[in-house]
């Protein structure tokens, strides 16, 4: 604050002084967007917030829905890398928070919890709206502060370490921070020294922030390509080399070839004596300097869609299937990078005593602790270069020319059935982003799954899934905080459970700054995936058939129509492939929901019947073309 300002703060309203201290300070650190829950406690913040944006310091939001506020903070901490706040009341509107700062934490996203809350002489006395809100979120968060200033320099050193807790360390991951404000009343500006104060400052932090906007905080690793933010390009293959190629040949220039394995083993299964058999596993933010390393090292991948990997001439079609074969017990050693989250295929792989697991992380993450599993950690694709020695002579052609097979045999066999299909919608979604470049948010369950299958890897997709804990909550709410925070178009797939789930995320003010965002909903009428997990087989017996549809089915009556015309959102219905890429051509502007209905009767059939034809493909080529050969 200003030299000016502080000789007049003096006169002004303390409540007032605390929330432009925390605004400045988050400012400060990076933050560009605010998400508002209104409320009474929370109104000194509110103030500064409104003329905070009039100044244009700040771009600020407002969702009368906690939880959606956090999620709309979420999608846009997560797709820009920098601290985005949620500001809420005090009592349960804090808790309203806890879905999206335990996915901001699992995920490594800066969010930042901005709650109100009466000042410490109230707490305890029955005051209403008022329960123990300081460490709220102590398992979740990676700093937390409970406020109330008397003198705001010391506050504002208190704040900038919480805030610089968000951006991670050497030892801690990225996350969330909780900043809990106790306000003293009053709670407005109510003299003439307040409204010209706030204005004042407003004017003063637009200026500075002119000449010195901050860089993103959040780790490099958590980040996404100048493909989905397009700011510091290089910042996002965590600090590895754009041209991963040039770092291979130059490798092999200065030792005549990739560099023997050094060092011991830690008693896994040796690299046979004609190249080692490894595979790269794309996790959960992966990134796309992981496509480049795996196409210059001559390795397949494995690559989930919101690894942000899913592209170049290395990515194995329908991995997924390729897994289930014989083939896979060739592997000696698995390159992991980000987190697997969707395939028990891939945790088994992690889990087997005689494979090599080398874990790529150039810093700490949230998701796992150290000694939890036995992998080796390395900070960069040198090292793996240095570790695993020369590839096997015709390893990635057998992976590839089997992914090939495999994924045409399961398009094939999908093709045959006359009505559209999970797996029709997750393609056509797929090429829908790759030709208009939205980005692509894809909802738990059976949608992200659907792509993993038939995603084909081609040019690159910006995806962004909620994977930290995997939950369907929030969903909507974190597509419309990506679409703000990236200015580019957004294309949702998920389903009708997860869609309802979070439909408050739909509700906009009148007046609110309004992303272009497109939900293609997958409806089944209830939670098909449980279909295909064990569940669906109890539900073959007539003695747990109705309890399986009631508890796990979950089927409902809801009118998406009228629904979207509640929320004034527009509908469109697609029941042919035909119908859907049309919808698909068209320019995406403002908002849309396309429904399309499906039958999720015999879905575990379904995918047991392409599951094979796809494996069988697979293992009538290798049987002509075994590895290597």
């Amino acid at each position: 604050m200003s030299e000016g300002l502080t000789r007049v703060g003096s006169m002004i309203t303390p409540s007032l002084l605390t929330a432009t201290t925390a605004l400045s300070a988050l400012a400060r650190a990076g933050m560009e967007h605010m998400v508002v829950a209104p409320g009474s406690r929370s109104a000194p913040v509110a103030y500064a917030a409104a003329a905070a944006q009039e100044s244009g310091a700040l771009r600020v939001h407002v969702r009368i829905d906690e939880r959606a506020a956090a999620f709309t903070a979420l999608g846009i901490s997560r797709s820009t890398g920098r601290p985005a706040a949620v500001l809420t009341t005090s009592g349960t509107a804090v808790g309203n928070l806890l879905p999206a700062v335990m996915e901001a934490s699992h995920s490594g996203v800066p969010l930042v919890a901005l709650t109100a809350d009466r000042p410490p002489e109230l707490r305890g006395t029955g005051a209403n709206q008022t329960t123990f809100q300081p460490g709220v979120f102590e398992a979740f968060v990676r700093a937390q502060v409970d406020l109330v200033p008397d003198d705001q320099n010391p506050a504002a050193e208190t704040l900038d370490r919480a805030l610089a807790a968000a951006g991670g360390s050497r030892t801690t991951a990225p996350g969330p921070v909780h900043l809990n404000l106790g306000l003293r009343d009053p709670l407005y500006p109510w003299t003439e020294e307040d409204h010209v104060f706030l204005r004042n400052w407003a004017v003063e932090l637009a200026a500075e922030l002119a000449e010195n906007r901050p860089a993103r905080i959040a780790h490099p690793w958590s980040v996404f390509d100048e493909s989905l933010v397009r700011d510091s390009p290089d910042i996002a293959t965590g600090g590895l080399p754009r041209d991963i190629g040039t770092t291979v040949r130059e490798h092999n220039v200065r030792g005549g070839g990739i560099a023997a394995p050094s060092g011991e083993n830690h008693g896994k299964r040796t690299s046979t004596p004609d190249g080692v058999r490894a595979v790269v596993m794309a996790g959960d933010g992966a990134g796309p300097g992981t496509a480049r390393f795996a196409a210059e090292a001559g390795l397949p991948l494995l690559a989930e869609p919101s690894s942000n990997a899913r592209f170049g001439t290395s990515a194995v079609h329908s991995y997924q299937n390729v897994l289930e074969l014989d083939l896979v017990d060739q592997v000696d050693t698995v390159v992991l990078i980000g987190r697997p989250t969707l395939s028990r295929h891939v945790a088994n792989l992690l889990r087997r005593k005689d494979v090599r697991v080398l874990a790529v992380r150039p810093g700490p993450v949230a998701w796992f602790e150290e000694g939890r599993r036995d992998e080796e950690v390395v900070s960069s694709f040198h090292e793996v270069l240095d570790l695993i020695g020369p590839v096997r002579k015709g390893w990635f052609e057998t992976w590839e020319a089997a992914g090939v097979a495999a994924g045409d045999a399961l398009r094939t066999q999908t093709n045959f059935l006359p009505a559209l299909t999970g797996l029709h919608v997750a393609h056509a979604v797929w090429d829908a982003c790759a030709a208009d470049g939205a980005v692509l948010v894809a909802g738990s369950s059976n949608p992200i799954r659907d792509l993993d299958l038939v995603a084909l890897p081609g040019d690159p997709v910006a995806v962004v899934a909620n994977r930290g804990v995997s939950g369907i909550d929030g969903t909507v709410a974190t597509a419309h905080g990506v679409g703000l925070g990236t200015g580019r178009p957004v294309r949702v797939f998920l389903g009708d459970l997860t869609f309802l789930h979070d439909a408050g995320g739909l509700l906009m003010g009148h007046g609110e700054e309004v992303p272009d965002v497109q939900l293609v909903v997958l409806n089944d009428n209830g939670g098909g995936i449980f279909g295909k997990l064990e569940h669906g087989a109890v539900a073959q017996d007539e003695r747990y058939t109705n309890t399986v549809e009631r508890f796990f089915g979950t089927p409902h009556q809801v009118s998406l129509p009228d629904l979207c015309a509640a929320y004034a959102v527009e509908y469109s219905r697609a029941d042919t492939a035909i119908e859907l890429a049309a919808l698909f051509a068209a320019p995406l502007r403002g908002r849309r929901v396309i429904e399309v209905p499906i039958d999720r009767a015999g879905l575990r059939e379904f995918h047991q019947g392409i599951r094979e034809a796809a494996q069988d493909a697979a293992r009538q080529f290798l049987a002509k073309h075994p590895a290597g050969e």
